[in-house]
Parts: C-alpha cells; sequence; structure tokens
C-alpha cells in the first residue's frame, strides 16, 4: 500500500499521513520498487514516466523509469537526476527498444528533457501534471504559511476530512489574500479538462490575467515557468 501510495503524493506528505517516519516510508517504498523490477521483465516500453527519487534527506537522487502502459518501474539507476544519469536507461534499453517510445512523461527537469529529445526525438513529451500542481503548491506555501496547517492548505478540498474542511474555512476567512490565492490555486486543475489546445491556453491566459493586482508573486512566477513549458502541458491536448 505505502508504496502505491508513493507513486502518487510526495514521501514526506505519505509519512504525515500515515503517522510513519520518513525513512520508514522511504524504505518500503524501495521494497515495492525493486518487487516491481523483478516482476518487469524484459521491456519494450511505448509510454515511460521518468521521475526521481531522494534515497536519502538531501540530495542524493536515483532515476526511476516506469512503462506506463504496464503500470509498474523497469528500471531504477543513475548516480543522481543530470543528463549522464539519464543517458544511463537509453544505453540500458538500446536503440532498437528506444525508437519504440512514443511517449515520455516527466517533471519539468530539464536533463530528462534534453537527454529524451536526443535519445528518442520520436517521443511526445508530457509534463506530469502531479509536479506541476506541487509547484503551484509550493508557490501556494510561499503566500503564506502558517505553522500547523501546512497539510490543509495544500491539499485538494475534496481530499480533506470534514475536520480539515472546518479548519481550511476558518483559515480562509481570516486572510482574504490568503483566501484568494487557495481559490487560484483549486481552479489551476481544470487546465487538464480541456480536450483542445486553444481552450487550455485560452484558459492559461485567463488565470494569468486573474493575478493582476493580487499581489502573490510566487504564482506570477509559476505563471512564468508554465509559459516557458507550455508544449510539454499541452500535450494533454493531443492524444497520441
Amino acid at each position: 500500500y505505502v508504496g502505491r501510495r508513493c507513486r502518487q503524493a510526495t514521501i514526506k506528505d505519505i509519512a504525515q499521513e500515515l503517522g510513519l517516519h520518513w525513512e520508514t516510508v522511504k524504505t518500503l517504498e524501495m521494497q515495492y520498487m525493486r518487487a516491481q523490477l523483478a516482476r518487469a521483465g524484459t521491456p519494450g516500453p511505448q509510454a515511460i514516466g521518468i521521475d526521481e527519487i531522494s534515497i536519502r534527506k538531501g540530495h542524493t537522487y536515483r532515476i526511476v523509469v516506469s512503462d506506463l502502459i504496464r503500470g509498474r518501474p523497469i528500471w531504477f539507476g543513475g548516480e543522481d537526476r543530470s543528463e549522464a544519469s539519464m543517458a544511463l536507461f537509453y544505453d540500458w534499453l538500446g536503440p532498437n527498444k528506444t525508437r519504440g517510445i512514443r511517449l515520455a512523461v516527466m517533471d519539468m527537469w530539464k536533463p530528462f528533457r534534453n537527454v529524451t529529445a536526443a535519445r528518442a526525438p520520436q517521443a511526445a513529451i508530457l509534463f506530469d501534471k502531479f509536479h506541476i500542481m506541487r509547484h503551484l503548491g509550493e508557490a501556494l506555501d510561499k503566500v503564506r504559511f502558517i505553522k500547523g496547517q501546512k497539510y490543509t492548505l495544500l491539499s485538494r478540498r475534496e481530499n480533506l476530512s470534514l475536520e480539515g474542511r472546518k479548519s481550511l474555512k476558518v483559515l480562509l476567512a481570516a486572510n482574504k489574500r490568503l483566501n484568494t490565492a487557495y481559490l487560484l490555486k483549486e481552479s489551476f486543475a481544470q487546465l487538464w479538462d480541456y480536450e483542445r489546445e486553444g481552450w487550455a491556453r485560452k484558459f492559461f491566459e485567463n488565470w494569468r490575467s486573474s493575478l493582476k493586482w493580487q499581489r502573490l508573486a510566487p504564482y506570477e512566477k509559476f505563471a512564468e515557468m508554465i509559459e516557458r513549458h507550455w508544449d510539454g502541458i499541452a500535450a494533454y491536448c493531443k492524444p497520441q
């Protein structure tokens, strides 16, 4: 269960949610990944997911590549999250199977994108919604940090307990600026509901325009980041 949950949220969030130590969650995630890799067999993936995990607190990373169609990891390695480490995956997969990749889903980390574009140029690159929303959650955190209420603020409203929803209502009522930031965060998720890029683009431009006069500098920086990476986000509207 813990391993599967770690594919949907950060280790820190899972540890908080389940009341476990960070290192315990990390150990369980690693065990889950090794079991999945042992079951994977010889991969020939058409759609891959690329992510990094921290193997200990700090900045020690390894790269995990998953077969999104089979729903399991197929490669775990590298020394960090550099271009050289990312290239090791494609070396391992080989040129023939690399040519079979049609879609690569990843966060906006430039080394992943650069190596994938060079080694698998036929693959469409799609930026992962979870990571994009995490960036927006971090922007909300910068707008206002209220001790003891960070999890309540960063969670989607439908994921909160009744008590959590009550706490959220009190928090937002006490701070108009925070309320505006929270509503903007919640509304941004609608971007992925559009099936045509033109409509998605119009939504984003309207969302960005709504930041005017709001004094939400972290949100403005987030919008600039979305602008820079638009092609990989708009790919959601271009089914393969």
